[in-house]
């Protein structure tokens, strides 16, 4: 069985009234990955999850859950 992961992204950028592209230079990745990860067509890397929490100062489980 496939587990998806989703994830709050979208939402915790919309809440620290950012752009996908002020989000994007923040975390040093492109817009599209912003917005492949927002889609949920992406899942990131370990590295990428970790520094998306500690952008937001959340926990990665707050960010990500199957």
């Amino acid at each position: 069985m496939k587990k998806t992961v989703t994830n709050q992204v979208a939402r915790l950028r919309a809440e620290a009234k950012l752009t996908q592209e002020e989000l994007a230079k923040k975390l040093e990745v492109t817009r599209q990955t912003i917005i492949a990860i927002e889609k949920g067509n992406y899942t990131p890397s370990v590295l990428l999850a970790l520094k998306i929490a500690h952008y937001f100062k959340v926990e990665v489980e707050d960010v990500f859950s199957l």
